[in-house]
């Protein structure tokens, strides 16, 4: 089975690096963006998990985040650094 989840333009058609992943706590929704500040709605794409893994597999050291938790980092190089979504 493979999961739906959320990503933008950027990452997926343009090639920007995945650099923030949250997994948000009221619907166990899970997205995947980069650094872009001005993305809106119409940015946003649902894809298949599996073509996030093929973009980027070391989100798969993230497979354990709990809801409601997020991670980033600065660079594609750089360890994922955790922490709890207000």
């Amino acid at each position: 089975m493979n999961v739906a989840v959320f990503t933008t333009r950027y990452v997926y058609r343009e090639g920007k690096p995945i650099l923030y992943v949250f997994h948000h706590d009221e619907d166990g929704a899970w997205e995947f963006i980069g650094s872009d500040k001005s993305v809106n709605e119409t940015d946003y794409m649902i894809i298949a998990l599996e073509e996030i893994i093929k973009l980027d597999p070391s989100v798969l050291e993230l497979a354990d985040l709990p809801l409601g938790w997020a991670a980033y980092r600065d660079r594609t190089d750089a360890p994922w650094n955790l922490y709890l979504m207000e």
